[in-house]
């Protein structure tokens, strides 16, 4: 294992956390609105109708360069660095003084405190960058799904094969018979519900992007994680949607998306294991 010692393995890690974190907030912005404009093509093709100017334009993760979205102000290098550039800043753009949300820098730190937590709990090796590769990706999952209602094939599909790959290859501390069980019946348990739910209510309580999400998770923890996480992603979800609904802050049609719970529980299961989880909700 390569390494300084727990400490500065974990203040370097959370030093490139940091950096992914600023990445992360472009692929978090981005990653929906290239989809929509893959989909907004693809009905283009079938209909024949001419795409709008402004979907002919480069646009994916690294086009065209970040820019203020009420100015227009092209950002610049210094002013992109993770978390310092924000407060430097005062959390507003340097051209036109407009807001920039404090998202941003959460979420750098978020990232930052999962690299560093992996560091030091599995230290710089393979088994630490296959977690903290599973924290930023279910990190990402989470904020697109809160803003958009999706959950992109582009990420969870890739986190599926990523944590049967890590089973095979011991890093994930599951085998691999658990993670195959772990990731069809994370699939096959919430497809069931959501196909009960539209049986006996006729609406779709769910999208397929939750049953892939809550699979990736069976394939990195086990089939036998699947249980304390469902409950702790449901008791975090009620407590969450019944602030929002008391604050009248559900959004249009009274919905609260799964996913970003399912990601907390995932977390969660990552930093403390199931069999805390399960002591956590009183089982």
């Amino acid at each position: 294992m390569l390494g300084f010692g727990p400490g500065i393995d974990a203040a370097l890690a959370g030093i490139l956390g940091l950096l992914l974190g600023s990445f992360l907030n472009v692929v978090v912005y981005r990653l929906p609105k290239m989809l929509e404009r893959q989909w907004a093509a693809e009905c283009a093709e079938l209909t024949g109708a001419p795409p709008a100017a402004e979907e002919t334009e480069p646009f994916d993760l690294a086009r065209p360069r970040s820019r203020c979205p009420a100015c227009g102000h092209m950002i610049l290098w210094y002013e992109n660095i993770p978390v310092l550039s924000w407060l430097a800043l005062r959390g507003r753009c340097s051209a036109c003084k407009a807001p920039i949300s404090v998202r941003y820098p959460v979420v750098e730190l978020a990232t930052g405190g999962v690299f560093a937590y992996c560091a030091w709990r599995w230290g710089v090796g393979w088994t630490g960058a296959a977690w903290a590769g599973f924290g930023a990706a279910i990190l990402a999952l989470a904020l697109i799904d809160w803003d958009t209602t999706l959950l992109p094939d582009d990420i969870t599909l890739p986190l599926v094969w990523a944590g049967l790959i890590a089973a095979a290859l011991g890093l994930s501390g599951t085998t691999l018979a658990q993670s195959l069980w772990g990731a069809v019946a994370g699939y096959l348990s919430l497809w069931l519900v959501f196909q009960a739910f539209k049986f006996f209510t006729g609406k779709e309580g769910m999208g397929y992007g939750d049953f892939k999400l809550f699979a990736a998770l069976g394939a990195w923890f086990g089939w036998q994680a699947l249980v304390p996480i469902i409950l702790m992603a449901s008791v975090i979800g009620t407590v969450i949607g019944i602030a929002m609904k008391l604050s009248s802050k559900l959004r249009e049609g009274r919905y609260v998306p799964f996913g970003p719970f399912l990601a907390l529980g995932g977390l969660a299961a990552m930093v403390f294991g199931p069999a805390a989880i399960l002591r956590t909700v009183g089982l």
